[in-house]
């Protein structure tokens, strides 16, 4: 997030740091990011509005000042929030998985359980499309970087084809996507594992006819 910025005396411009200092006021910002994804995920950007996120957080709203200057600069930040905790989420079971093939798998299904439990993740990034491109085109970089990273790691060790690279990586990111959108979403008795089991098959075989 940027650094709001204060005119001083003398004209020039100033960033004032409002990075919480204190685990109580780590606290107090994860409430309202917490709160403020309930919000926008249920109103909308537009119809959000800052007194309800404070409502929500059970804050002041003198508190939701001390830590951002307006509903954008709260927008920008749950993004990057909500996608940190997906990061924070699926990567130690990536990192568990015995070889790549299988931490594909395993990446599928905790994303598809994650979204069952935050379901506002798609409205509120799919609203940052027009809300704050940069966020949303960010959101979606770093995490197929991730995706990459973890392609040409396995290629290193040899546990998957040496070629791998970025098509490969947002065509993984794709499918997850729309499959969490589908079984995520508006599916929730489809069999999680079952569904990463198959869409792990896709990636492993391909669609060549099994003799």
């Amino acid at each position: 997030m940027d650094q709001p910025r204060t005119a001083t005396a003398s004209g020039e411009i100033e960033h004032r740091d409002k990075t919480p200092r204190t685990e109580r006021g780590r606290k107090t910002l994860r409430k309202l990011l917490d709160a403020a994804a309930i919000e926008f995920g249920e109103r909308g950007f537009h119809e959000a509005s800052i007194s309800a996120i404070t409502r929500r957080a059970g804050t002041a709203l003198g508190s939701f000042y001390t830590y951002f200057d307006s509903k954008d600069e709260i927008f920008q930040a749950l993004v990057r929030y909500m996608s940190e905790q997906l990061r924070d989420h699926v990567t130690p079971l990536v990192q568990a998985a015995p070889d790549e093939i299988s931490a594909e798998r395993i990446g599928l299904e905790s994303y598809l359980g994650f979204v069952r439990e935050h379901k506002e993740i798609y409205r509120i990034i799919d609203e940052a499309e027009f809300v704050d491109y940069a966020s949303y085109r960010s959101h979606y970089e770093t995490t197929v970087a991730r995706v990459r990273q973890r392609l040409e790691g396995g290629a290193a060790r040899g546990e998957i084809r040496a070629d791998v690279g970025e098509i490969h990586a947002w065509a993984i990111g794709g499918m997850n996507v729309f499959l969490g959108m589908r079984y995520g979403l508006w599916d929730e008795d489809a069999d999680i594992s079952e569904i990463a089991r198959i869409a792990n098959d896709l990636l492993a075989n391909g669609l060549k006819k099994q003799d």
